[in-house]
């Protein structure tokens, strides 16, 4: 049998991570999670302005959007004045062009030197860490361009007569101010719609009430801050209220919609003795509760910890596009560098531009076409909004890596008690052997299993005393785990557990064989009853399926995964739960050694593995796993051993789990095609390469335009994984 120990009534992961009160908010790149810092900064991988790990509740102003939003909208009349003045200026026949270099000179240094300020410091932050990313091209195309227009402006006198033309040397004052507006732009839609990934954990966060209402030892009741609330303090939570923490009620009944954090849309029953999770919503009747973890410790703040864990973990697919990003960088700074002399050297000139001038343009929109953001963002902004929207629906994964990998698994190992059963045992009956009566077996059993905090003893205990059968105590309590227990009642020898505790301790059991086969092919547990060295009676007790089960399990057979059950479980036992869900792989009477021994095997074979299980005897093999998944309802242990956790201890979760990790992934790979094939196409156009042919030129704004779109399509097809 299954010794798992667990709390089969609610939830439990406070075994997951813990936000630490340090009073300090951890920073983290969007680009490079494993980037952190205390306090905020910017990446020194790449130079994005850090994010806070977990958002917080109040929908506050992002400060780097709030920045470069007003960096964009005070220049932007600037940008667009320097590009007017130098579409019309040239036509204008009382404006002196050197003078209108000069007016433009003026117009474009606050763009460059304040707007473009943020991204200059990331260039020389890529160049200083040699870490070429982003910024690096950008800063090297814009600062080409304005660094080329003020000497051309100063000086003019340095450059060749060829590069005279209208009457001053040509000048590109509209392309760096309008590359710094439009890439100010594209920042700016990009941090609005990234904005929107965390809105899964702002709404998580927004579920907990503000108050609780706290009854004194007196009887009185005041409504005290959520903070004030400790430990063993009794709350009443009135029909319609939120129920303020995790706890245990001990007056009264209702019915507690836990849909906003396990996904069930159903009301669940509670009544004395039952668990209640913090944040969810009581619909009918009053209760009084009994406070037993706040904050850090609650189940709320461990899936909030645990979804912004999983939003800022990296992807193993993120990592191969942030090497391609790298080396594609330094391969574009090449082609830029190839770009301005191949045009230089063998370019056209035309209305009296130099071949130079068409050379360093070209180069300029080299850069800036092939900025690799939306490379860099194609992986993180899908796992932030996946891992948000499946813990909205009971699902919480641990790491993006389980996102990824979880639609590869071809083969689920299921646990027995507490995965595919509830995991509450429930007395079902005694058989008296020849010479005793039944209430003497439960009497003697109950008092022995007093000392046992296994479910199925739990269950003979509770029977006993529903019957008002006196219990007496025990002494020389031994456990032997995953067989029995041991001790003396009322001067009496007694053994209790299952058949190999009973060859161990050579007491024949061929008169109850019989019956304890029956009982176990209805799916049963049995444990047998030795009084001074011989039987006395069995004990039955049953373990129901979960209701969802058989429906969960055919899901996954259609989608093609294998399913195989190991249990502790005696075979028999197995076996009839197994028919019961269609499950024609069984192994029972396994240890922990030997599921883990299972899983090895399967992947040695080359399947893919997961794991369901709940119990402490699981987590070795959940561990091991290529994906563990363990039951909500289950140990700490299991879930500090699991990829995934389902929160409800619903095995259909498994299938939303599959499922969410196909979209993601797919999502992922879209992404990063859109960026490979946006800037395979960009960057011949910027080069030149169809000039020969079309007479088309990319111009350095439309490429910062461009640029900017692509990052934004990527943000805006990760959100799509909300739906």
């Amino acid at each position: 049998m299954d010794m798992n120990t667990q709390d089969p009534h609610a939830p439990q992961l406070d075994g997951q991570a813990k936000p630490v009160a340090t009073g300090t908010t951890i920073y983290t790149c969007p680009m490079h999670p494993e980037v952190r810092q205390n306090g905020p900064g910017a990446c020194p991988k790449c130079g994005m302005t850090l994010e806070p790990t977990t958002p917080a509740v109040e929908e506050s102003e992002n400060p780097e959007l709030e920045d470069f939003s007003r960096r964009f909208y005070w220049t932007l009349p600037l940008s667009i004045m320097v590009a007017v003045l130098a579409m019309i200026g040239p036509h204008l026949q009382w404006l002196d062009m050197a003078l209108q270099s000069w007016i433009e000179l003026a117009l474009t240094l606050p763009v460059v030197l304040w707007a473009g300020l943020p991204f200059f410091r990331r260039a020389v932050q890529s160049v200083l860490h040699v870490s070429p990313n982003m910024w690096t091209l950008i800063g090297l195309g814009t600062s080409a361009a304005f660094v080329y227009s003020v000497v051309a402006t100063a000086v003019p006198g340095v450059f060749p007569a060829s590069f005279v033309a209208m009457g001053r040397v040509s000048v590109y004052f509209d392309a760096a101010a309008m590359i710094i507006s439009l890439t100010l732009l594209g920042q700016v839609l990009e941090l609005k719609a990234r904005s929107k990934t965390g809105a899964a954990i702002k709404s998580l966060l927004g579920l907990a009430p503000k108050t609780a209402r706290r009854i004194a030892a007196d009887g009185s009741e005041t409504d005290v801050a959520l903070a004030s609330v400790r430990q063993g303090d009794q709350l009443r939570v009135r029909p319609g209220e939120k129920v303020p923490v995790d706890g245990e009620v001990v007056e009264g009944a209702s019915a507690v919609d836990e849909s906003m954090l396990t996904g069930e849309p159903m009301p669940v029953s509670k009544g004395v003795g039952d668990k209640l999770i913090g944040a969810t919503l009581n619909t009918s009747g009053a209760l009084v509760m009994r406070a037993e973890k706040i904050g850090a410790d609650s189940v709320l703040a461990s899936i909030v910890q645990m979804v912004s864990q999983a939003q800022r973990s990296r992807a193993p697919m993120q990592s191969m596009a942030d090497t391609v990003a790298r080396y594609f960088v330094i391969t574009v700074i090449g082609i830029s560098i190839l770009t301005l002399f191949i045009w230089g050297l063998f370019g056209p000139t035309s209305a009296g531009e130099s071949s130079w001038v068409y050379g360093l343009i070209n180069a300029v929109a080299v850069l800036i076409v092939a900025c690799p953001c939306a490379l860099g963002l194609a992986t993180p902004m899908s796992i932030m909004v996946a891992s948000g929207r499946a813990a909205t629906q009971g699902v919480l994964f641990r790491d993006a890596a389980a996102i990824e990998n979880f639609c590869k698994v071809n083969t689920l190992i299921v646990d027995k008690t507490g995965t595919l059963t509830e995991g509450r045992p429930q007395f079902d009956r005694v058989v008296a052997a020849e010479g005793t009566t039944e209430e003497e077996v439960l009497q003697l059993a109950a008092s022995l299993d007093q000392g046992s905090e296994h479910p199925l003893a739990t269950a003979i205990v509770n029977a006993a005393r529903e019957q008002g059968i006196a219990l007496d105590k025990a002494e020389d309590f031994e456990s032997s785990t995953g067989i029995g227990v041991r001790g003396r009642v009322g001067g009496k020898t007694l053994a209790l557990g299952n058949a190999a505790l009973m060859t161990q301790l050579k007491i024949s059991v061929d008169s109850l064989r019989e019956q304890a086969e029956a009982l176990r092919a209805e799916g049963a547990s049995v444990m047998l009853l030795a009084v001074d060295g011989e039987a006395a009676g069995l004990l039955a007790v049953s373990d129901p399926v979960k209701a969802s089960s058989a429906a969960a399990l055919e899901g996954l057979k259609v989608a093609g995964i294998r399913v195989i059950m190991a249990t502790g479980d005696g075979l028999t036992t197995a076996k009839a739960v197994a028919a019961r869900l269609g499950i024609d792989e069984v192994h029972g009477g396994v240890t922990p050694a030997d599921k883990l021994a299972l899983v090895e095997k399967l992947q040695r074979e080359g399947c893919v593995v997961a794991m369901a299980g709940d119990g402490i005897n699981d987590a070795p093999a959940l561990a091991k796993a290529d994906v563990g998944v363990a039951m909500g309802t289950g140990t700490d242990v299991a879930m500090n051993s699991a990829q995934i956790t389902l929160v409800k201890g619903d095995l259909r979760g498994i299938a939303q789990a599959r499922m969410i990790s196909e979209q993601t992934v797919t999502n992922m790979k879209q992404n990063l095609g859109f960026a490979l094939v946006y800037n395979a196409l960009g960057i011949p156009l910027a080069a030149g390469l169809l000039f020969p042919i079309t007479g088309w030129l990319l111009s350095p704004m439309v490429a910062a335009f461009a640029m900017s779109l692509s990052s934004l399509s990527v943000v805006t097809n990760a959100l799509r994984l909300r739906r």
